[in-house]
């Protein structure tokens, strides 16, 4: 069920997530003194390694009549284009090497290689989902809008369809993102809040995938003459192989056992110290080696991510070993396993969360009474789970698409 008050859940006293919120203050102090040529090197060196293979899959698709060149140039675009998206595209528009001051590696002018637009993204992202992370009724990260990925999101007789529709958002990914900044809800129910608005982004949308689609199914194919048909096929299969590659990566950073969601209630008057700990509650982790982490884009650390979002991910190994001394400290949850538990725990949960709470209760019921574990997410009870209207929390870090941006070395 959502929590409805951080620090009851935790059992911490106000006193205690004060306490807790300055030591975490004071890791994002200790790290930000830290940033330098080292730092800058990274990037620079992991997007000169991104782009060398961008060309070479290219390069090898103008034989894509060949077997064995199809396949080599596909896989390495996929890498390349995993590359792009995760540790450089989803970082740099994080904010997280605007210190450097490089106008070329900055959030305010990287544009990715994905159909969403690099502006609407960082605000859906960056803002909605980075400070609202996991509240239900406030963060579009939870169900994507079109999922049930908690018991407290009333049953409907559509949600029958999830495993199907779920697969399908898997295939189709960067799409779905894509759709993250529009007013969904209010399109469902012909009562979208801002029409001009709406129309402005949604063009920009069209713009964009246009762009995306002429560069990999027309333009790239047609350089290679008459292999534009396997070069079209190749790029098509890299697009598939990212985005399930960009699903799997996101969905076990929110949606496994452990990762719990909030009511609109717990914004209100929330302090930073609770934001820290929402943060810290609402994400998981998987285990990986270092390869493993940077084609995730860092995002095995996701609890480190969210507590600060716009702190170099290349840090967030050593930021990891401070974060899980204060969970022992304050015997505090952090929330962790390999890669395929966490995705199977997450596609677990979307496929029984297709089932009405009945049912689920049921099931539940029936693996307690054969000395199995409850499953997680089962409902109680019955009643009115209407969030109530909360305040804005304070905002995480100055990250690229937050309304209100306050002065930091890291925007």
């Amino acid at each position: 069920m959502a929590i409805a008050d951080v620090k009851e859940f935790a059992h911490l006293t106000e006193a205690d997530v004060e306490a807790l919120g300055r030591e975490f203050d004071q890791i994002r102090a200790d790290f930000e003194e830290k940033l330098g040529e080292e730092d800058a090197t990274y990037i620079r060196r992991l997007i000169t390694i991104q782009r060398r293979l961008n060309v070479a899959s290219r390069a090898m698709l103008f034989g894509s009549h060949r077997r064995e060149l199809w396949w080599a140039g596909a896989l390495t675009l996929a890498v390349a284009k995993i590359l792009e998206n995760m540790e450089i595209g989803h970082n740099v528009m994080h904010g997280q090497w605007d210190w450097m001051n490089d106008p070329e590696v900055h959030s305010s002018t990287w544009e990715w290689d994905n159909v969403c637009p690099a502006d609407q993204w960082k605000h859906s992202h960056n803002y909605l989902h980075h400070t609202y992370t996991n509240v239900i009724g406030k963060d579009k990260d939870v169900g994507y809008e079109i999922l049930r990925v908690r018991s407290d999101q009333p049953w409907h007789p559509y949600y029958l369809t999830q495993p199907v529709v779920n697969a399908m958002l898997m295939l189709a990914f960067e799409y779905g993102v894509s759709l993250h900044d529009l007013d969904i809800d209010g399109l469902v129910r012909w009562q979208i809040e801002d029409p001009e608005e709406f129309k402005k982004k949604f063009k920009g949308i069209l713009v964009k995938q246009a762009r995306q689609i002429g560069k990999d199914y027309i333009l790239f194919p047609a350089l290679t003459g008459k292999n534009f048909r396997p070069t079209a096929t190749a790029n098509l299969t890299a697009n598939l192989i990212r985005n399930v590659w960009s699903y799997a990566i996101i969905f076990c950073g929110h949606f496994p056992d452990g990762a719990e969601v909030f009511t609109e209630e717990e914004l209100e008057s929330e302090t930073q110290g609770e934001w820290y700990l929402r943060q810290l509650l609402a994400s998981a982790n998987f285990t990986g080696n270092r390869l493993m982490h940077v084609m995730s884009g860092s995002l095995g650390y996701q609890i480190e991510h969210h507590l600060y979002p716009d702190l170099p991910s290349n840090r967030y190994p050593a930021i990891q070993e401070r974060v899980r001394a204060l969970c022992e400290k304050y015997d505090l949850p952090y929330t962790t396993g390999s890669f395929p538990k966490q995705f199977w725990q997450a596609t677990r949960s979307i496929w029984r969360l297709s089932l009405p709470a009945r049912k689920m209760r049921e099931a539940s019921e029936k693996r307690q009474s054969l000395g199995l574990p409850r499953y997680r997410g089962a409902v109680p009870s019955t009643g009115d789970q209407t969030p109530q209207a909360g305040q804005t929390p304070p905002a995480p870090a100055n990250t690229p698409g937050h309304p209100n941006p306050t002065g930091s070395t890291s925007a």
